[in-house]
């Protein structure tokens, strides 16, 4: 099995989309700038999984030096994370893929950012805690 992990970024009040994208997209200020650095530092050299929208989002240059894998919702975790073992694993992000990938994420990165305004979506700490509840 692989190390899985989940490096993400949500509001102060655990904002984490807006109509399908980040809430701060786009936001010049330093500490969004920092974060989405932070992202393509941590998780180079590794595997990034995500869903159909989040793969079609990362730029040439992340291809290059990441894996990035389109995972589908009729493929089974295990299935799919077998296919790294030994390697790192980063679960790129959504709700519906975190709903999923949760009970095997080993590590949880979030980074609270200073966004405090509008979202349709919200980080859910349940997910902090759903690798207990299952067994690998």
């Amino acid at each position: 099995m692989p190390d899985v992990r989940v490096i993400c970024a949500i509001g102060r009040s655990g904002q984490l989309g807006l109509h399908g994208g980040m809430p701060w997209e786009g936001e010049p200020d330093r500490a969004f700038v920092e974060d989405v650095e932070r992202f393509f530092e941590i998780t180079r050299g590794h595997v990034v999984i995500c869903g159909p929208r989040t793969f079609a989002a990362f730029p040439d240059f992340a291809r290059r030096t990441r894996t990035i894998v389109e995972i589908r919702s009729h493929e089974a975790p295990q299935a799919v994370l077998s296919r790294f073992a030994g390697r790192v694993v980063f679960v790129g992000g959504g709700p519906r893929v975190w709903d999923v990938y949760a009970p095997f994420v080993r590590h949880w990165d979030v980074n609270t950012l200073p966004y405090d305004g509008e979202a349709d979506t919200w980080f859910d700490p349940a997910w902090l805690v759903a690798g207990g509840r299952f067994k690998r």
